[in-house]
């Protein structure tokens, strides 16, 4: 089905119009409505007791967050922060809050956290949900006085102060929503961001907000 679904995109044939767009408009719609329901308060959303500064982007796949990520800690670190990281643990079996050091099995916690990891020397929590990854990471680093969401751009559960999207060629060759494209939000989402990183040779005037 993976395959099919990319030479669909690919292709842009009848299976590409009468199947994969439509259920875009569909996937849309119900995006569109989580995020209202977030916003109007209907679903309830959670602020950790720091500053939330997240790195993500809008398609599936990886995009460059990781070393944005790891840059982005060295850098508070040397203006006198105390960040601590946390992230899903893509690629890994965790479910619970889990601290990841630099010695940690990628199959166990996922290959990025563990790169963060021995790259940053910080704090690294992972779990299924952020919310509780951030709490763990305070309760046994009460020292942390910021905290870097790796991905996480539509986790609108966890309250965030910054957003950070990373866009590469990916997100602009196919703007179309899933199962018709690559993205998870619209590409005008990222006009609402509070900074775009262009990874790679990224087009900006190709539909850039």
């Amino acid at each position: 089905m993976h395959d099919l679904i990319l030479r669909a995109w690919q292709d842009k044939k009848i299976f590409f119009y009468l199947v994969l767009v439509p259920l875009s408009w569909l996937f849309a719609g119900l995006t569109a409505l989580r995020r209202l329901l977030y916003r109007l308060g209907f679903l309830s959303s959670y602020a950790l007791p720091v500053q939330v500064i997240v790195v993500g982007n809008i398609n599936m796949g990886g995009s460059g967050k990781t070393p944005v990520v790891i840059w982005l800690v060295n850098e508070l670190k040397a203006h006198g922060y105390q960040p601590g990281v946390i992230s899903r643990g893509y690629g890994g079996k965790v479910t619970q809050p889990t601290r990841v050091q630099g010695n940690s099995l990628p199959g166990v916690v996922g290959d990025e956290p563990v790169l963060i990891a021995q790259k940053t020397g910080c704090p690294v929590y992972i779990s299924t949900s952020r919310v509780e990854a951030g709490n763990a990471l305070l309760k046994m680093h009460p020292e942390c006085d910021i905290i870097i969401s790796d991905d996480g751009l539509q986790h609108y559960r966890l309250q965030r102060q910054i957003e950070i999207a990373v866009v590469d060629q990916q997100t602009q060759q196919n703007q179309h929503l899933l199962p018709a494209g690559p993205l998870r939000e619209p590409y005008l989402r990222l006009a609402n961001v509070d900074a775009v990183i262009l990874n790679g040779h990224v087009d900006v005037k190709d539909g850039y907000p």
